[in-house]
């Protein structure tokens, strides 16, 4: 959740008096008052919203719910004039491949309007831009640009220029080692060969993405009337989306949009922004039998209208700057909100039941207390791994494993749902060499499978616990105690064959009555080494499903 912020006077005077009914009117669009005085309102604005990150998307969402400026907004797009043309090189398909850009003129900036355009930006970097992972913004002075652009990467020596509110120029290995933004976002460019940089048509470079832009001719000032806008990432649609939000928020302040072309070699050439509609069908029916209401075709359009849209011959224009709008049920909520949760009767359903926790949440609730009286820490993962950690680091090649669920097209590491939670404890443990031991930890989680038979994916829930330093004797013990505290009996074997990760001879099965539902040991030292670990480590894992059918 993010708070926006802006001056009382500024509100009242665009969108009206912020007395008691205005209060509860903003309240019900979905944007609570955080705080409120004489000089300032706050607003609260849900991660799906970020169309409403300023004051000017507030204004124009807000304004509609309250029928003043209904129905799909409307912006005059110029075509792009000689120049505007950026070209994508090659270099960064494989660093920050796409880019959204547009220009910007005729703004009258002062030091508070250059202070919002800055909140604007960094709260799209801090929500759609995931911290400047996914995508990142750059905002330019024209004036000091020379059309047209390259967006293009470079080895780190060789990128140089002066970074923002420095005096001195600098690599791209040295900004980021001596800026304070290089030693906030480093950690996006790590492991890279080269650092994508914008270009201008005289070789000045413009800024290194997602770090920092230039001080000579990447810095807004007061006299800056005209600006190059751009945002970089890993996905085309998300970016152009980005930039409509920006855009617009500019034009709203006086500016004037011009699209600009994009070339580049994987993808055809296309002209951003682009502010076409998408289109939606929206049933009459599930709107009704969703919300218990009976409201005609013609009630449900003038509610959209309320919310931003346009509806045509039974099809719902989406506004392209809204990033939240996925299926209908997102439609049909909106309708919700401009027909007013408050209208809503309350019914007492028809059909009454009796709740109790689930059996599963019990045992889990009550291993994990017993696990935290005995000192231990419960943590919690991920449900995506990568392979280097499920199979590499835990001694099994790849290409042995053939039952793997694995993600198309993920933009991480994290490729493959786990397996199982004893990689994991292990990367807790790797992760935390420089923290005081002993480490013991546990996880209560899901891991999957693909059942051999159906080629369904199966998962369930696991427990596992790891000791560092830890021993058989003293893992064994534990696992006694707990089976004992839960009122369940367990006998050992020796397990007929010993998981690599394991030391033969020290290592067991755990069985309730013929059904094993687990293993203990010792991790192998050759494992702990892939893993950097110094210390022994003793660790086990169970699956809880079984515990609970026994």
């Amino acid at each position: 959740m993010a708070l926006i912020e802006f001056s009382k006077k500024q509100f009242e005077d665009e969108i009206g008096k912020l007395d008691e009914e205005m209060k509860e009117k903003v309240a019900m669009f979905g944007t609570p008052i955080d705080h409120l005085d004489e000089q300032k309102v706050q607003i609260e604005i849900f991660p799906n919203r970020p169309d409403l990150l300023s004051f000017q998307g507030f204004r124009r969402a807000f304004r509609a719910f309250l029928g003043k400026d209904t129905g799909l907004r409307e912006y005059k797009i110029n075509k792009p004039e000689k120049n505007y043309l950026i070209s994508i090189a090659s270099s960064v398909k494989d660093i920050r491949p796409f880019t959204a850009c547009a220009i910007i003129k005729g703004l009258k900036l002062d030091n508070s309007r250059i202070k919002e355009i800055m909140e604007i930006q960094e709260k799209l970097h801090l929500t759609m831009g995931r911290k400047r992972k996914k995508l990142a913004i750059g905002i330019y002075p024209l004036d000091k640009i020379k059309l047209p652009l390259t967006f293009s990467a470079l080895e780190p020596d060789k990128v140089k220029f002066i970074p923002l509110d420095s005096d001195k120029e600098m690599s791209g290995l040295e900004i980021l080692q001596k800026t304070a933004a290089g030693k906030e976002y480093a950690q996006l460019l790590a492991g890279k060969q080269k650092f994508p940089i914008f270009v201008d048509a005289e070789d000045k470079i413009l800024s290194m993405p997602p770090i920092i832009n230039s001080q000579t001719i990447g810095k807004v000032a007061e006299d800056t009337k005209d600006v190059f806008v751009e945002c970089s990432g890993f996905d085309q649609k998300v970016l152009g989306r980005c930039l409509n939000i920006l855009v617009t928020c500019l034009a709203d302040m006086g500016g004037k949009i011009y699209q600009m072309e994009i070339k580049s070699g994987i993808a055809k050439k296309i002209l951003t922004p682009d502010f076409t509609p998408e289109k939606m069908r929206l049933s009459t029916e599930n709107t009704n039998k969703l919300l218990g209401l009976e409201l005609k075709p013609t009630q449900i359009e003038k509610l959209l209208e309320k919310m931003g849209y346009d509806c045509k011959k039974g099809e719902v224009y989406i506004p392209s700057w809204r990033t939240d709008v996925l299926h209908e049920v997102d439609l049909i909520e909106d309708v919700a909100i401009a027909y007013g949760y408050e209208n809503f009767i309350p019914e007492i359903p028809a059909v009454s039941t009796i709740g109790e926790e689930d059996k599963k949440e019990i045992l889990k609730r009550k291993i994990a207390e017993i696990l935290t009286g005995l000192g231990l820490l419960e943590i919690s993962n991920y449900h995506l791994t990568s392979k280097h950690n499920q199979f590499t680091s835990m001694g099994v090649p790849e290409k042995q494993e053939k039952s793997f669920i694995e993600m198309e097209s993920s933009k991480t590491d994290f490729t493959i749902l786990r397996k199982d939670l004893t990689h994991y404890l292990l990367k807790t443990l790797a992760e935390n060499v420089d923290v005081e031991y002993p480490h013991r930890v546990f996880e209560i989680g899901k891991v999957f499978n693909i059942e051999s038979k159906t080629d369904q994916i199966k998962e369930h829930e696991s427990l596992a616990i790891a000791l560092a330093p830890g021993n058989f004797t003293e893992m064994k013990q534990m696992l006694e105690y707990l089976f004992r505290m839960l009122g369940i009996k367990i006998s050992i074997n020796e397990p007929a064959s010993v998981p690599s990760h394991f030391i033969e001879g020290r290592c067991i099965g755990i069985k309730i009555g013929d059904t094993i539902i687990g293993t203990l040991g010792e991790i192998h030292p050759k494992i702990l080494k892939n893993w950097k670990i110094k210390m022994p480590v003793a660790l086990m894992e169970i699956n809880l499903e079984l515990v609970l059918g026994r």
